[in-house]
């Protein structure tokens, strides 16, 4: 009987339909769509300027060009003289006398780089302190030099861009 009971069973378990097929294809159908109305909108230009993230473009070529062709007035910020003794043999000392002027990428840097003077003041002494006099001999040694003097006052001020560093004085003794 317990055959019998389980044949009629299994009989109107099959006779049912499943009915999960229209969810699954709602769960599907749904998030697809969205995102093609998503990309849609992406695509058009629609969606960036709704969240914010459109970049204004100059309305014609000329202003564009007149823009980019604008002088940018240089910024510089004069640097104290430096004195130091070079890294040499204890018999003989060998001074150098350093006087530069650091050039900046905005105006706004300006106030940046004043307020950390006493930081790039360390930096270039130790720095300096270490080098040979072979080392700063001819205009490699002066492009090297400048070159990670550079590098060390970007170091110094991060929000602030020195662009290059120029040698008013420069005396090797």
């Amino acid at each position: 009987m317990s055959t019998a009971a389980e044949a009629t069973a299994e009989a109107e378990a099959g006779d049912k339909p499943a009915g999960g097929g229209k969810k699954k294809l709602l769960l599907l159908a749904v998030p697809l769509l969205l995102a093609a109305v998503g990309a849609g909108l992406w695509f058009t230009g629609l969606l960036p300027g709704w969240l914010g993230l459109r970049h204004e473009k100059p309305a014609t070529e000329a202003e564009a060009k007149a823009e980019a062709a604008k002088p940018v007035a240089p910024v510089y910020v004069d640097m104290p003289e430096i004195i130091v003794n070079l890294n040499v043999t204890p018999r003989r000392e060998s001074f150098v006398k350093l006087k530069a002027r650091l050039e900046l990428a905005k105006p706004a840097d300006q106030a940046a780089i004043t307020a950390a003077m006493p930081r790039l003041l360390d930096l270039f002494n130790t720095y300096l302190r270490e080098m040979r006099p072979e080392e700063l001999r001819g205009s490699a040694g002066t492009y090297r030099l400048r070159e990670e003097l550079i590098a060390r006052a970007n170091i110094v001020a991060p929000p602030a861009q020195v662009i290059d560093v120029l040698f008013m004085e420069m005396l090797i003794q």
